[in-house]
């Protein structure tokens, strides 16, 4: 079992930056494709981003690119989403997720097994 907490979220206004932080519990954090999710209100949850294993590969939704990095540190078990340039549209809960499944193969379209309980961005215009 693999247990996700979210930190980092809170109020900015736009133009403004945020780093969200996920840390997980267990021995294998390493293993793991990481992933960032969304869901605003009223919408949907979308893909925002993901890291492969080692932090040598990642991949962003079209929204985010040139304006969001996702970064991880095994030795902390922990990922990060670093957000820049924010604009009221990237308002939402903002989950991480965990493929435990494999850690290889392309970082779109994965399947993912853990989730964190999510942290509220609100950007103001």
């Amino acid at each position: 079992q693999v247990q996700l907490v979210e930190s980092g979220g809170g109020l900015v206004q736009a133009g403004g930056s945020l780093r969200l932080s996920c840390a997980a519990s267990g021995r294998t954090f390493s293993r793991y494709v990481m992933g960032w999710f969304r869901q605003a209100p009223g919408k949907d949850r979308e893909f925002v981003a993901a890291i492969s294993w080692n932090g040598g590969r990642t991949y962003y939704a079209e929204p985010v690119k040139g304006r969001f990095t996702i970064s991880r540190d095994n030795a902390k078990s922990t990922v990060y989403l670093q957000m820049n340039s924010l604009k009221p549209e990237d308002t939402a809960v903002y989950y991480c997720a965990a493929d435990a499944t494999s850690s290889s193969g392309d970082l779109s379209g994965r399947s993912y097994d853990y989730w964190g309980q999510g942290t509220q961005v609100t950007v103001s215009s």
